[in-house]
């Protein structure tokens, strides 16, 4: 169990130092031997869970998915609005989360397939409003498929804008106002009231999740 901790760590430990050189340097410019350098790995220890460079840059994606996990709330609406918020907040500091947003959007290289990040986050969205859907908190006339990869699309547009304007410190804000604009045409009239848009609402959250993975880890 010990040894398989310890491959967990170092896989986390890869992953998030190739995050870091992605963000800074793009698909193209980073190098196996840049994250090495970054990560503090053997070159055996990185080819043992990651065979190239494009499987890096597919994990770091894949990852960004798996790490934005939401406490459940009454309201299901409120989980999709703190999905969103808690990914706005990490982009300010969290590297992985940085580095898959940077090679989600990034222009001019076609050497990662892309389609998995998009699909993914389509499909985490579409889950949660059809769970929606289901408690009645949605109106009838939505499309949830649709909804879902406009909220996405809508979302990748907003982080690139505030990552040029302000490195991302003013994305939470942004995020908060897109929601008051399109919440009132997906949720049914009588929850709107009851949903929390504050923008600080992610950073909150994000320090419950944190202690409580830190509380997790001494116990362990």
């Amino acid at each position: 169990m010990a040894q398989q901790d310890r491959a967990i760590r170092t896989r986390r430990v890869i992953l998030e130092a190739a995050a870091s050189v992605f963000d800074e340097l793009g698909y193209d410019r980073a190098t196996i031997a840049g994250v090495l350098e970054r990560a503090g790995v053997t070159k055996g220890a990185l080819y043992f869970h990651f065979a190239s460079k494009e499987q890096l840059a597919l994990a770091v994606l894949e990852q960004q998915v798996i790490d934005i996990a939401v406490d459940p709330q009454k309201i299901k609406l409120q989980e999709l609005v703190d999905a969103g918020q808690i990914l706005s907040f990490r982009l300010r500091t969290d590297p992985l989360q940085r580095g898959a947003a940077r090679l989600s959007v990034e222009q001019g290289s076609d050497r990662v397939d892309r389609n998995q990040s998009m699909t993914s986050w389509s499909a985490f969205v579409e889950g949660l409003l059809t769970e929606a859907r289901e408690r009645g908190e949605v109106l009838d006339s939505v499309d949830v498929r649709e909804t879902a990869e406009m909220v996405c699309g809508a979302f990748a547009g907003l982080q690139i804008m505030s990552k040029v304007l302000t490195n991302h410190a003013d994305l939470c804000d942004r995020l908060a106002v897109f929601f008051q604009h399109i919440l009132p045409s997906i949720a049914v009239p009588a929850l709107l009231a009851r949903l929390d848009l504050d923008p600080e609402r992610g950073a909150k959250l994000d320090a419950e999740i944190q202690a409580r993975a830190l509380a997790g880890e001494e116990v362990a």
